[in-house]
């Protein structure tokens, strides 16, 4: 008998309190090798909250965040080192920066070269620098910004600047890439490149978590869905399971197609 692999993220009852607010209550979700799973719901559904205890931006009330089978500490920067990144739902670039030195920011959890070496600059420290822009150099190259790698990030049309945002937590080499809303304010034709460079990282062999108000965006892309309203999971599954569901029909996606598959809206913006 073949015992199923252990997921690579796993949560458990996550519930996070603000004072009498409960913004997220006794949530639980498993992130696989190899997944891409979407999270949606409606605006104030504690999408990005569950997001924040997942990162360590948030310590919850209750439940746990283990990261192939590690319990995660609350503090981001260690959450990156184990194998966590993520990007924001408001982009958080440094706009004075090029964009090459932004994805060399995401590389810091990965330089093994100290304060010392630094300041004396000796062979280490060079070759750790070089080995830094070339990797950086690959990123920019996967995500189609090489030729504009010495331009500032605020010069970069929004769409570019999304895409830059999603290298620069790559650069951490990330088992499990957290995306907060992605195609905000994106056009058509950026929303379809975004899906093509989601399944490009899922290729290279990490998994990913998306939270989208964009549903065909979700169903062309996941392979599980979870669904939260007023902080609470109340379904999970493949595209079918989630839009025939008539909780989710009623708090979030209004009314049915015509047969049998409810409507598909993106007006929850």
């Amino acid at each position: 008998m073949t015992t199923a692999a252990a997921p690579l993220l796993d949560v458990t009852g996550v519930t996070m309190r603000f004072g009498g607010l409960t913004a997220v209550n006794d949530v639980s979700l498993t992130v696989g090798e190899g997944e891409i799973i979407g999270l949606i719901g409606p605006n104030g559904a504690g999408k990005t909250t569950f997001f924040n205890c997942l990162t360590g931006l948030y310590v919850p009330t209750e439940g746990s965040v283990r990261y192939r089978g590690t319990l995660l500490p609350p503090k981001p920067h260690l959450v990156t080192q184990a194998g966590i990144a993520r990007t924001f739902q408001n982009i958080r670039l440094f706009a004075n920066m090029t964009v090459l030195e932004n994805v060399l920011v995401g590389r810091h959890t990965r330089t093994r070269e100290g304060v010392f070496s630094a300041i004396l600059r000796g062979p280490g420290y060079h070759r750790a620098e070089r080995e830094g822009r070339e990797k950086a150099m690959e990123l920019l190259a996967f995500t189609g910004l090489a030729e504009k790698a010495d331009h500032l990030a605020r010069n970069l049309p929004y769409g570019e600047q999304r895409k830059l945002e999603i290298a620069r937590a790559l650069a951490s080499e990330p088992g499990l890439l957290l995306l907060d809303e992605p195609t905000a304010g994106m056009n058509p034709q950026e929303t379809r490149a975004a899906e093509e460079l989601v399944f490009a990282i899922r290729d290279k062999g990490v998994s990913i978590l998306v939270i989208e108000h964009d549903m065909r965006f979700i169903f062309n892309l996941c392979d599980r869905t979870a669904v939260l309203v007023q902080g609470e999971k109340i379904v999970e599954g493949d595209r079918e399971t989630v839009q025939t569901d008539e909780r989710v029909i009623t708090a979030y996606l209004g009314a049915p197609l015509e047969g049998t598959t409810p409507a598909v809206t993106e007006t929850d913006q």
